[in-house]
């Protein structure tokens, strides 16, 4: 059996399909109330913050897909143990190579689990196709998209192709100790990809520049000022390794990844 966490978030939810579709047995891990999960999969709620909750849910288990969430990483790698998992893959974040100073969060859940004597893999994943959700209300209502550095682009990925790596990695053998670095197939711009959202909806899109300082003020709210600081470096003044697109999606999946059109054209409904 394979336990996912963050099941219902945008690389969960897809990764639940798939190891559904291939007939695996899957424990759908959220906070919350299952959403748009295939009815083969037994939900079960469970918080990343509380480890000791997440017994139930990992009993029987011999893998787990896991995410950055919670401030315990031993105490989530222990129940996993304690529940019979032997081998887990991470999803982590560029950045953790890139600038550890501003993502000690992430390193300190990728280094427990090099040192927790289970079989792992880490994904490293760029910025997510999906974040350009965060436009849904603003481009439904106005058919605008607003944000900082629009003309400076990074390999954004698609959130199935980092689900369909995570598939790979937790049913086939190869992949333990592994660091996989997954971006998109090109560098694309806010500004490009709120024009491909309207190519998706068959109607423009109008892009707004953001001050810097005002994507600090909100980015405040709901994170600490190091990864507030470190994201807004990375989206505005990117290193050539942030910008670098990966050879690892098609190394693994034997394809290339999916353009941002591609997830564009998938999730025009939450747009229109």
């Amino acid at each position: 059996m394979i336990a996912v966490t963050g099941a219902t978030g945008n690389v969960g939810r897809e990764l639940v399909r798939i190891l559904v579709g291939a007939g695996e047995a899957v424990t759908a891990i959220s906070r919350g109330e299952a959403r748009d999960l295939p009815t083969d999969a037994r939900h079960v709620r469970a918080d990343l913050a509380d480890p000791d909750s997440l017994r139930p849910a990992l009993d029987g288990a011999d893998a787990l897909f896991l995410l950055v969430a919670g401030d315990d990483p031993q105490g989530i790698l222990d129940a996993a143990k304690a529940g019979g998992v032997r081998r887990v893959v991470l999803v982590s974040t560029l950045g953790v190579g890139t600038r550890p100073d501003s993502y000690r969060h992430p390193a300190a859940f990728e280094a427990a689990l090099r040192g927790c004597g289970l079989e792992w893999t880490v994904l490293r994943c760029g910025g997510l196709d999906s974040n350009a959700f965060a436009w849904a209300e603003s481009i439904r209502t106005h058919r605008v998209a607003a944000a900082p550095f629009g003309d400076i682009g990074l390999p954004m990925v698609d959130p199935a192709d980092v689900a369909e790596v995570a598939a790979t990695a937790l049913l086939k053998p190869g992949h333990a100790g592994a660091v996989y670095e997954l971006t998109g197939p090109a560098l694309t711009t806010p500004r490009e990809r709120a024009a491909a959202i309207g190519v998706a909806l068959g109607e423009p899109v109008r892009f707004v520049e953001q001050p810097r300082q005002e994507v600090l003020e909100q980015m405040l709210a709901y994170m600490p000022e190091a990864v507030a600081e470190g994201t807004l470096a990375i989206l505005g003044e990117p290193l050539p390794a942030e910008r670098r697109v990966s050879p690892d999606v098609e190394r693994v999946l034997g394809h290339a990844p999916r353009p941002f059109g591609d997830w564009a054209a998938r999730s025009a409904a939450a747009f229109r």
